[in-house]
């Protein structure tokens, strides 16, 4: 799935030197400094201390999002809290001060003479606190097996929201079918626990629901990522998906077939009359039904079986339980086995072995540091400014005119030109080439270009490459 997302912004494709990776790993790192300084200050001990945090940062993303009045200071936070929420024990002047001042010193936000302003990096991270809280919130809302299927659900939103935009999502698809077995696997477990509870025909119909409607999303994600290179990577997940897709809506459908089976079995009147023909096909069929089946197997009957539902049938002296367990399936006996049988108790102590811990001091000389630290620089600045072009055309030339080398290096158009003097730029302040006043080229040559010098003198300067810089690189 790594080789799908390689064609997507992600963090894992991204050069490790590369300046806007190093930024949104600050931005993680602000993200980790708020949360340790308010643990420090206790606002993560209860439930309610969270809550109340959120509902300040709510207050300020409002006020950002232009949905409420300007925030002038902590005291219009404070008061605004305390007119927006029911809360019995709303957070004093202090606590809001110590939030706001947490977020100041990391940046989210921006304390002003009369204002407090959220800033970029504030706002996406408080927006993403935000989603997390109310995600974890309608996650509880669904119960075990609905948790499974709602993050199935999530995974193929957060793949349509991210994915189908050019952003790694995370390997949405490989998530959301491994959330689709989870399900099915609590299916499983609690088939004879919700064929014996009379009111589950409402959920086992929204969970047959969910999985037709997992399927046509998972369908719809493999149509977005199915080109040429991706198809052979998809094969397998295609394959797996198409497969827990199917076991998920057979596996819902025939119980809820069951169920309906089961529920008009109590209302069908008694015959007298016996027919061993069909008896027999009935049994045989109840030993390995299809997953889709109305037929039940003899678990699924002993479970849905109530007693005393007609007149004198207690008297049968017949007591079926309500819920049946699972039944333990060979591979299960089997481990079990094995591990009683091989098992050996560990009675020798560990050894922890103590590694001496060896400092080794290196010196580094004043004008090596300088060159080290240049040397950086000039790599960084080669990671957001292309200097490939010039350099390689004064691998060529030794020397010429300013115009000369913009257009002859690129090309005439104005974006080009652009480029070029801030990569000739680039390589002035490290001292590559110079830039001097002159008449050593005597021709000036004409070019036809979309734009002009603003002091037409400024062409006519001479860019040489310095000598002793390339003997420099030599000898390294």
């Amino acid at each position: 799935m790594e080789k799908v997302d390689s064609g997507l912004i992600s963090i894992f494709q991204s050069s490790y030197s590369a300046p806007e990776l190093m930024q949104s790993m600050r931005d993680i790192s602000t993200l980790s400094g708020v949360l340790s300084d308010l643990g420090a200050q206790q606002f993560f001990q209860t439930p309610g201390e969270i809550l109340r945090l959120l509902k300040i940062i709510q207050l300020l993303n409002e006020e950002a999002l232009g949905l409420s009045g300007l925030i002038e200071n902590t005291e219009s936070i404070y008061y605004r809290y305390r007119n927006r929420y029911d809360d019995k024990e709303p957070p004093s002047q202090k606590r809001v001060d110590q939030v706001i001042q947490v977020l100041v010193k990391y940046n989210w936000i921006s304390k002003q003479t009369r204002r407090i302003k959220m800033r970029d990096v504030g706002k996406r991270m408080m927006d993403m606190l935000i989603r997390l809280a109310n995600d974890s919130l309608a996650y509880y809302m669904n119960d075990e097996i609905g948790r499974s299927l709602f993050q199935a659900r999530r995974d193929s939103d957060i793949s349509e929201a991210y994915d189908d935009q050019g952003i790694s999502g995370g390997n949405k698809i490989a998530s959301m079918i491994k959330h689709v077995q989870n399900a099915i696997t609590l299916l499983k477990e609690r088939e004879l626990e919700m064929l014996a509870d009379r009111h589950a025909l409402p959920q086992l119909e929204l969970i047959h629901e969910l999985m037709n409607d997992l399927d046509v999303k998972l369908e719809e994600r493999f149509k977005k990522f199915q080109t040429v290179e991706d198809s052979l990577v998809l094969t397998e997940l295609m394959q797996r998906g198409t497969e827990v897709l199917t076991t998920g809506t057979n596996l819902s459908l025939g119980m809820i077939k069951k169920y309906l089976k089961f529920t008009n079995m109590q209302n069908t009147p008694f015959s007298s009359h016996i027919q061993p023909e069909k008896i027999r096909r009935f049994i045989s069929s109840m030993f390995e039904p299809s997953l889709e089946s109305d037929i039940p197997d003899v678990y699924q009957l002993l479970s849905f079986m109530e007693q005393n539902q007609y007149k004198d049938e207690a008297v049968d002296g017949l007591w079926i339980p309500v819920k049946f367990a699972s039944p333990l399936t060979s591979g299960t006996i089997e481990v079990a086995v094995d591990y009683l049988e091989n098992y050996e108790p560990i009675i020798d102590s560990i050894q922890e072995e103590e590694e001496d811990i060896v400092y080794a001091n290196e010196e580094v000389s004043g004008v090596d540091l300088e060159r080290h630290i240049a040397e950086s620089n000039w790599l960084l600045t080669k990671e957001m400014i292309d200097t490939t072009k010039i350099e390689a055309y004064f691998e060529k030339q030794e020397q010429a005119t300013l115009e000369q080398v913009v257009i002859e290096a690129t090309t005439e158009q104005w974006s080009d030109a652009i480029n070029a003097l801030t990569a000739i730029s680039a390589l002035v302040s490290n001292k590559e080439i110079v830039i001097s006043k002159g008449t050593e080229i005597r021709e000036h040559k004409q070019y036809e270009k979309e734009w002009e010098w603003m002091n037409h003198e400024d062409g006519k300067d001479i860019v040489k490459r310095k000598r002793d810089n390339d003997h420099q690189r030599k000898s390294k």
